[in-house]
Formats: structure tokens, sequence, C-alpha cells
């Protein structure tokens, strides 16, 4: 991290002074700033980084983009890992509205979303939500690597233990 964190500022500042400051390539830079900060649990540090990079994304490549939705999806995981759920799904949700309009509904990255939008309502305990989310993440990442991939796993893992927690109820 500590070798990480002037070499993305340094990235930022030459960024802005070559690319101007509302450049799409400033908001990846700040994206980038804010993932390292969240990483570092430094969350008061990444939210602005994170609403500002959000903030150029949408001027500059317009509010359907999917570098917005990705930066949405980030903002979401900051706020569902500081256990602010409420903050967190409506930004997810968009992050997925966007990512199936202009990807597709069966693109990976929309998995990925599903995935994160899924492990959200296991932690609000709305499980039934939950279940249904992996499933689709599931079956779109099944279809679209059928010989199987490391994300797969991941999420038919967390799906076994929301069923494992289902049926302990």
């Amino acid at each position: 991290y500590a070798e990480a964190e002037p070499l993305y500022k340094r990235d930022l500042e030459i960024s802005e002074k070559s690319l101007g400051k509302d450049h799409p390539d400033v908001a990846t830079t700040l994206n980038n700033l804010a993932g390292l900060y969240e990483s570092q649990g430094k969350y008061a540090e990444a939210e602005p980084l994170y609403k500002r990079s959000l903030e150029i994304s949408e001027k500059s490549l317009g509010k359907d983009h999917p570098d917005v939705a990705a930066t949405l999806n980030n903002l979401a995981g900051l706020y569902e890992s500081q256990g602010k759920y409420a903050e967190a799904e409506p930004l997810y949700k968009r992050s997925l509205e966007i990512k199936e309009k202009a990807l597709g509904k069966d693109h990976p990255d929309v998995a990925t979303t599903l995935n994160n939008l899924a492990a959200l309502y296991y932690k609000q305990k709305n499980y039934q939500k939950s279940a249904e989310m992996f499933e689709r993440a599931i079956a779109i990442m099944k279809k679209k690597f059928p010989n199987g991939h490391p994300n797969i796993d991941v999420m038919q893992g967390n799906y076994d233990a929301l069923k494992d927690k289902m049926a302990g109820q």
C-alpha cells in the first residue's frame, strides 16, 4: 500500500494537469486510489474519491456508461463494507441496470453485480432475493464459461452458504 499510494497520487496529478480535471482517465485513477484506501479500511478517504470519479464519469461519458456502473458498484461495496446497506442497495441496482443495458443481460460483469447484490441481500437477511440473484449470476457464468471459471466457484460457494443458512432456519 505504501508503495502504491504515491504512484496513484502522481498519476492523478499528471492526468489532471495534462488531460484536465474532468477527463475519464482522471476518474479511473480516482477510482483506483479509492479502492486502495478502501482495501486499507480508510473509508473516509475512499468515499469522496469514488464520488468524484462517479461525477466525472457521468459528466464525460454519460450516465449509462459501463464505467459509471463500475464506480457505482465500487461505491456500493464501500457502503456495504461499512454496514450502510440502505445506501449500497440502490447503487448496486443502478449499476446492474446500466450493465444490463450496455453489455447485455448475460454478460459476466452483470453476473458480478448480481453476486454483489445477492451478498448484500444475504447480509440484510433477505434470503429469497439473495437466492434469486445468486442463481441468476451462476447461470450467466456457467453459460459464458461452460468449462468453468474461478468466479463460478466463488459464486457457488456463496450460494451454498445461503442454502445452508436457509436450511438451518
